[in-house]
């Protein structure tokens, strides 16, 4: 099969490597139809060199038809259309049981100090081949994949795999009141995806905050309301406090991206500031102090936007047509 893989910085490929095969008597073969590039791959094609080998296959947005199934598999057969999600989980054990599948102690990468792992991320998350491939196995196939059905084309489902469910859970983490307001810092996919959820909540006020034309134009047609960051600066939280009777809003999620935000965040350190950093493991969350305004714009919580859990019950009925970065 052909698929994507790392050999270095800034040195990704795509080869011909061998097709994968049932390893477990629960693992699915899947026939990729469609896969996403996802901000953190970004992360691998820059920083994280240090965790892949040469020939690893990346990718954690993929989609397709079920191609082979295992002996143990019950619940698909082999034609299903699934979405697969990037958290590799068992959905059985104490931690998927309770929601947070990012860390399924079945796959859970301890010897890394990490969480469960993900499909095409690095040694840090379990090195499983990911889905940026013609062909993917794919474990715990009577839990893991999501069955969609046929008709609708592709681009109505595969933000499943990753972009909605991570800003959905941001929007849940959030604890935006009913008809409460939003700062959203960041308005690629994942912003833009959790501004429109949080609209779709109740929200009354969701401001977005970016300074990329075409992202802010895109969120103004969705009803945002959109402040540029070269025109507004330092004084941002002034903007957000002037829309909202010098309050500001209930709550801010911030959407963007690891080495954006180191850069944001401890280049220029103001005491009072206060910004919340993410790595692809929600668990592993920090904050630092920095000089960014947008901090200052919250009345109550501070959401990073990282996905713990599969997909909720109410992510489908939030299912964009599409969705561009």
């Amino acid at each position: 099969m052909r698929a994507l893989t790392w050999h270095g910085r800034r040195d990704v490929r795509v080869e011909t490597v061998p097709d994968p095969v049932l390893k477990e008597p629960t693992d699915i073969i899947v026939r990729v139809t469609s896969t996403g590039i996802c901000g953190s791959d970004l992360h691998l094609y820059e920083v994280m060199g240090p965790y892949l080998d040469a020939g690893d296959i990346l990718g954690h947005e993929p989609m397709g038809i079920v191609e082979e199934i295992g002996p143990g598999v019950t619940e698909l057969a082999v034609g299903d259309r699934v979405v697969v999600p990037f958290n590799v989980s068992c959905g059985d054990c104490f931690m998927c049981d309770t929601g947070l599948h990012s860390q399924c102690e079945t796959t859970q990468n301890r010897d890394q100090g990490t969480g469960a792992s993900l499909f095409g991320y690095t040694k840090l998350y379990g090195q499983v081949p990911g889905g940026q491939a013609e062909l993917l196995r794919v474990p715990f196939g009577n839990t893991l994949p999501i069955k969609v059905p046929e008709g609708p084309p592709d681009d109505r489902f595969v933000y499943l795999s990753d972009v909605l469910p991570t800003a959905w859970q941001a929007v849940e983490y959030a604890a935006i009141p009913p008809g409460g307001t939003v700062t959203v810092l960041g308005l690629g996919p994942i912003g833009a995806m959790a501004a429109r959820i949080a609209l779709h909540r109740g929200a009354s006020l969701v401001v977005g905050v970016d300074l990329v034309p075409e992202r802010l134009s895109r969120a103004a047609r969705d009803g945002v309301k959109a402040l540029d960051l070269r025109r507004h600066g330092k004084d941002l939280g002034d903007a957000v406090r002037d829309l909202t009777k010098g309050r500001g809003t209930d709550a801010v999620i911030d959407a963007v991206g690891m080495e954006a935000h180191r850069r944001a965040a401890w280049s220029r350190p103001r005491s009072g500031a206060w910004a919340c950093c993410r790595t692809p493991s929600a668990r592993r969350s920090w904050r630092r102090r920095a000089s960014t305004a947008w901090a200052r714009c919250t009345r109550r919580s501070t959401s990073c936007a990282g996905a713990a859990r599969s997909p909720s019950p109410g992510c489908t009925a939030a299912l964009p047509t599409r969705c561009r970065s």
